[in-house]
């Protein structure tokens, strides 16, 4: 059969049993590879809004690090990703470059916690994501997207990023759905406890 001619894979339906969703942003500098993440979990085909990148973007855009990237997000990736017969997750990435950080807070409306995606090699990138999910109160992990070896401890990089102790720091790889759907959850994890700590403080 002629795969070119093929039909797409049909759009897996929610179980009938799902009754939790939850609202998820993932956020992060330029390039960092959230339109990844958000492409490797999804149990759907993500919609996105890459363009390709213009000669427009010079001297705007900050390309150090990722002079390879040849397309950028323009407004927010969805996605869909079910943890278990119960809870759902909906997927937005958000844009990385400033020009279009003004979506960002619209985005967070309605929105329970967030992923911060670290790129290694331009770790200060992340400062404005974690400074504004700061500002609106929200929850969040931190992912260190892996590029090779890591050239630094993640005490270390906890450090640089001055993050509270309490906030989780873990490792992934944006590429491999299980590798994001272990930060999710990690992120899923870290709702629960900061509810049940809420809860027993009332």
């Amino acid at each position: 059969m002629d795969s070119a001619n093929s039909e797409p894979p049909a759009r897996p339906p929610l179980a009938d049993t799902a009754d939790e969703g939850l609202k998820i942003v993932i956020v992060g500098g330029f390039g960092v590879g959230k339109t990844t993440m958000v492409r490797s979990v999804s149990e759907i085909r993500p919609l996105n809004t890459e363009e390709t990148m213009t000669r427009a973007g010079i001297g705007i855009d900050e390309t150090t690090g990722v002079e390879g990237k040849t397309t950028t997000t323009v407004a927010f990736d969805f996605g869909r990703i079910s943890l278990n017969e119960r809870m759902v997750l909906y997927l937005f990435g958000a844009p990385g470059q400033e020009r279009f950080w003004f979506l960002w807070d619209r985005l967070f409306s309605g929105t329970l916690g967030a992923v911060v995606l670290v790129d290694p090699r331009r770790v200060a990138d992340s400062w404005y994501a974690i400074d504004r999910l700061e500002h609106h109160g929200l929850p969040f992990v931190v992912a260190r997207n892996t590029f090779g070896p890591p050239r630094h401890t993640l005490d270390q990089v906890r450090d640089a990023l001055t993050l509270d102790d309490a906030v989780p720091l873990i490792d992934c790889d944006a590429r491999d759905r299980e590798s994001g759907r272990t930060v999710l959850i990690t992120l899923v994890d870290h709702l629960y406890a900061l509810s049940r700590a809420q809860e027993m403080a009332q």
